[in-house]
């Protein structure tokens, strides 16, 4: 119960102080620990073990567990095979819950939003073959060490093996890693469960905050707030839903619901919105009254059927017999696929909308004056409704040259408040030509990216979801020692992969601005700030702040206001 509530902790903390880059560093590191321990883990089992130590031996081990007792469903028992009625069915409902987690998932809109559209397209590429080697290898590693040691005496329970309850909740890993490695073990999987948990998390904390602050509270409570009241707004979410989620995670554990439950039921409660998600965005019929209500009508429909096939089939409701295949299947179809009778219903009574897609550049910044004035009391705040001919008029008397005159720098930054006023007003009165052009290029890029996206998306659907499993699944194919060994071998190569594409590749695109971090500090620390404020000037579209954001767009408009880096 502890841990419900003070893994949180710690995780808000940084959340609130980092906002979504302090998710995006969090993120890459624990994804290096997490790699790093699973590579310790695939050589321990499969090469350095003393229990097993190599592929041959867990698989020998393996093969006698199954006599011990043989898989119901499972072609012959056995675990060597992918001839499996259960993993045919969790393949389905798998699908279907992740449907509902990538699509509905607003952290995966926050990163690919944040990023530039090209960025975006080749980070989930990589990022999603990268991916697939981390639960492929663990389950490989640990999913299979836990039954070749399960007769050990360093197992936890030896001599009963692992009870369903206790694999369902998660308990495979650490009991393998414990029974081959020790204390260590118990240490490097506790460690890993906590980087995966916490970064899980914190990603979570910046998905509610954000739609709480920008899509309702922005939206429809206080359109008009300012930079730093809608800060202010997501902190306060943040701070509520960790307590929401610790709250929840103890009513789960004393319910008895295991991580597996969790897994397999989310795409019951959540994919009923793929759908209406989907069709929101690439549908210009898509009605308001279908995208709200059909999901709703989805969730109700797949709790119904879910209940109801439990009851029919096994004459009770209880935590077991919900858990069992045939209800979360129906569960779970009946909530992806129930929209399609809804939506097309919905629209057709509610008339079509036919939405502009162009209203979609409507969206603005926010607005982030206050933070400007709280780092420069002396800026003043610039009235739109002025009179044009008054703004003129104080233009022309402003830069006057008696007046550049008594611009003075104070300590190497000094803006006159007047003078900032006019640079700021030409600021976002840029060329509207020269912002058409970048808008124009921007989408001819993102037509690019959605081409190249269509043909990765058949491709590796093809490829991990038809070409490999499905002959394997009907050949009723038991692997051989030397199948295995290469399957191991395969797994472990992908995952160096997979270290190269998350741990080192981000480095090397990142190396200028790591470069110019880290120079930027040594000058300040070195007392060589003036190296720095020279560099910031001459390069504010390396910078990524509110002022130089400013400053950058200021620089462009330069020639009507002569020397800006004297102002800004």
């Amino acid at each position: 119960i502890a841990s419900c509530f003070l893994l949180p902790v710690g995780v808000v903390v940084y959340t609130l102080f980092g906002g979504i880059k302090a998710t995006f560093l969090t993120d890459y590191m624990h994804t290096c620990v997490i790699i790093i321990i699973v590579l310790v883990f695939a050589f321990k089992v499969y090469a350095t073990s003393d229990v097993l130590g190599s592929p041959g031996k867990v698989y020998d081990l393996v093969r006698e567990a199954a006599k011990r007792h043989p898989v119901d469903g499972n072609y012959q028992g056995e675990y060597m095979t992918m001839t499996s009625k259960s993993a045919g069915i969790l393949l389905i409902i798998n699908l279907i819950g992740n449907f509902g987690t990538v699509f509905l998932d607003n952290g995966y809109w926050n990163k690919a939003i944040s990023a530039s559209p090209a960025a975006s397209l080749k980070a989930y590429a990589i990022g999603g073959l990268a991916w697939f080697a981390v639960p492929s290898l663990i389950s490989l590693t640990m999913g299979l060490a836990c039954l070749a040691v399960e007769t050990s005496p360093n197992f936890p329970t030896y001599p009963d093996p692992l009870t369903s309850f206790q694999a369902n909740s998660g308990l495979v890993l650490p009991a393998a890693a414990i029974a081959i490695m020790g204390k260590g073990g118990a240490v490097a999987s506790l460690l890993m469960i906590f980087m995966a948990v916490t970064s899980a998390m914190s990603a979570e904390l910046i998905a509610v905050s954000s739609v709480f602050t920008y899509d309702i509270y922005r939206e429809y409570i206080d359109p008009r707030a300012s930079g730093k009241k809608l800060i202010y707004t997501s902190h306060v979410a943040c701070i509520f839903f960790g307590l929401a989620m610790s709250g929840f995670s103890v009513g789960l554990y004393y319910g008895g619901i295991s991580m597996g439950y969790i897994y397999e039921m989310m795409g019951i409660i959540i994919s009923s919105a793929v759908l209406p998600v989907v069709l929101t965005l690439c549908s210009k019929d898509m009605n308001l009254v279908a995208a709200v209500v059909s999901p709703i009508l989805g969730t109700g429909l797949a709790i119904m059927s879910w209940l109801v096939c439990t009851k029919s089939l096994y004459k009770e409701l209880t935590v077991d017999t919900t858990f069992m295949d045939y209800p979360m299947l129906t569960g779970n179809l009946v909530a992806l696929l129930s929209p399609a009778i809804f939506i097309p219903i919905l629209t057709y009574v509610f008339k079509p909308q036919n939405f502009d897609w162009e209203k979609m550049k409507d969206i603005t910044r926010v607005d982030e004056t206050a933070e400007l004035v709280q780092a420069d009391p002396d800026i003043q705040l610039y009235d739109a409704e002025a009179n044009d001919k008054e703004q003129e008029e104080e233009t022309n008397s402003l830069v006057s040259d008696s007046e550049k005159n008594d611009v003075r720098v104070n300590n190497e930054k000094l803006i006159e408040p007047n003078l900032g006023v006019v640079i700021s007003n030409a600021i976002f009165q840029e060329d509207d030509t020269q912002l058409q052009n970048e808008l124009d290029e921007e989408q001819r890029e993102l037509a690019r990216g959605l081409k190249i996206a269509y043909f990765l998306c058949v491709f590796f659907a093809l490829a991990f979801l038809v070409v490999w499993p499905m002959p394997m699944y009907g050949s009723k194919y038991i692997f051989s020692k030397k199948f295995f060994t290469g399957w191991v071998v395969v797994m472990i190569i992908w995952l160096f992969f997979s270290a190269f594409a998350v741990c080192i590749y981000p480095l090397w695109e990142g190396r200028h601005g790591i470069y110019t971090t880290l120079r930027g500090l040594y000058w300040d620390l070195s007392g060589q700030t003036y190296k720095l404020r020279e560099w910031q000037n001459s390069n504010p579209q390396d910078l990524h702040v509110v002022t130089s954001q400013i400053s950058a767009r200021a620089h462009r408009q330069s020639s009507h206001f002569g020397q800006v880096d004297e102002i800004i």
